[in-house]
Formats: structure tokens, sequence, C-alpha cells
């Protein structure tokens, strides 16, 4: 199971990703996402996940659509225009980090950052 400690730096990451490979998704839709992916290593509790749904919303990166579903009402994000672009920034930024880490922690003669 992944830490809290390091999926708070990611979360958004996660998130944006999520979004820019779908055309919609709901908070529950997310979770579910994230736990099939990391094979059950993530598990992501609906209380990290809103505050950031809610902050990349007022960042302007991520818009809501609400649908009303017999009595129940679903809330889906997608990404805008700007978010779409966002997502692509902190992927490669994110993926550059996987590099230098993999770097810092094992170290080799052989390979180099640049």
């Amino acid at each position: 199971m992944i830490s809290n400690d390091l999926l708070k730096g990611t979360l958004r990451t996660i998130v944006l990703k999520l979004l820019s490979e779908n055309s919609r998704l709901y908070g529950y839709e997310i979770t579910q996402k994230v736990e099939e992916l990391s094979q059950g290593n993530i598990k992501l509790t609906f209380g990290a996940l809103y505050p950031v749904l809610h902050k990349l919303e007022a960042e302007g990166y991520v818009e809501t659509e609400t649908v009303n579903i017999g009595k129940r009402v679903r809330i889906y994000y997608k990404l805008t225009t700007q978010g779409d672009s966002w997502a692509k920034v902190k992927m490669d930024e994110f993926a550059e980090f996987i590099k230098v880490m993999n770097y810092i922690l094992n170290p080799s003669p052989n390979l180099s950052l640049s």
C-alpha cells in the first residue's frame, strides 16, 4: 500500500491524468479507477479526493456537470481546455521527477539526468 505522504504530492497529477483520458468522471469512479490501475496499492479516500477536485475547479482546470439519476445527484468532473494543457505539463513534470528519483535511489555511472 502506498503511504498517504507519497500520495499527497501526486494526487493532483493522478486526477488530471485520469480526466485527460476520460471525457468525464464522477468521484467514486475516480477512486475505483485509481484502485484498479494501482492494483489495489492506492485506496483513494473521498476526504483526499474532493479537496483536490474542488481546488482544480477553483483554478479553472476542471468543470462540473450535475446529472440527476433517479433521486440521486451525480457530479461529473471534466477538464477545461486550460486543464487539458495543464494536465500535459503536470504529467511531463512528474515523468521528470520519476527519472530524477530513480537516479537518486539507484545512482549509476552509466546513467545521467540529461
